[in-house]
């Protein structure tokens, strides 16, 4: 898989003013040709050569984003990280285009059925034959580098982002909490979140690290 820099504009938003630049992956899927799948670095500011950059990196979720599902925090973690972003005047966001933490929006659909009939998110994932979750943040790490972010202080509750990031060689100097409330919809995928994907909200990155080595 080859990752190249395709487009890029300024583009006003109601978080102010951002660069939007898309990333092309390209040469993925031998039978789908050509197989480009989008993602983007969404920036605020001069990010090139910065250590500590504010940073968010974000999968696609069209239910949440788009259909205003309320069945998990997606949209929200979205639009704050925006706002946080914009507050501090300069970071970015990284889109990557991984639905359903992975399995694509059709699986995803597929999984929300075995929801409706009891399982959790995690249970759903894995009955459909995919792991809990299947997303991969190398491509998140070439877009950094490709922006010239030397370091991110990295917007997430997730400590597998966190490894993931560090294993694509992007430098994490520390992990910023991200909860954004919840509600009757989606409390029980957070309680999932914390409780069997190992989601934090206060912890630092030394015992965040410390976990995830132990599993």
């Amino acid at each position: 898989m080859q990752l190249a820099r395709y487009s890029e504009a300024d583009l006003p938003t109601v978080h102010g003013p951002f660069q939007l630049i898309v990333y092309r992956e390209v040469g993925g899927d031998p039978v789908c040709l050509p197989c480009e799948r989008e993602h983007m670095a969404v920036v605020r500011g001069n990010v090139r050569g910065k250590p500590n950059v504010l940073c968010r990196v974000h999968s696609e979720c069209w239910t949440s984003e788009v259909m205003g599902s309320l069945k998990c925090d997606c949209r929200e973690q979205f639009h704050t990280a925006m706002d946080r972003i914009a507050a501090e005047g300069t970071g970015v966001v990284v889109y990557l285009r991984q639905e359903g933490r992975g399995i694509g929006l059709g699986n995803k659909v597929r999984a929300y059925a075995l929801q409706n009939g009891g399982a959790d998110t995690v249970e759903a994932n894995l009955a459909l034959g995919f792991e809990a979750d299947a997303r991969n943040y190398d491509i998140a790490g070439a877009i950094l580098r490709d922006l010239g972010v030397e370091s991110v202080r990295l917007l997430t509750n997730n400590p597998l982002k966190v490894k993931g990031l560090q294993d694509a060689g992007v430098v994490v100097a520390s992990r910023v909490a991200h909860w954004v409330g919840e509600n009757q919809h989606n409390a029980g995928y957070l309680a999932v979140k914390r409780r069997k994907m190992g989601h934090h909200a206060d912890a630092d990155l030394p015992a965040i690290l410390k976990a995830v080595s132990k599993r």
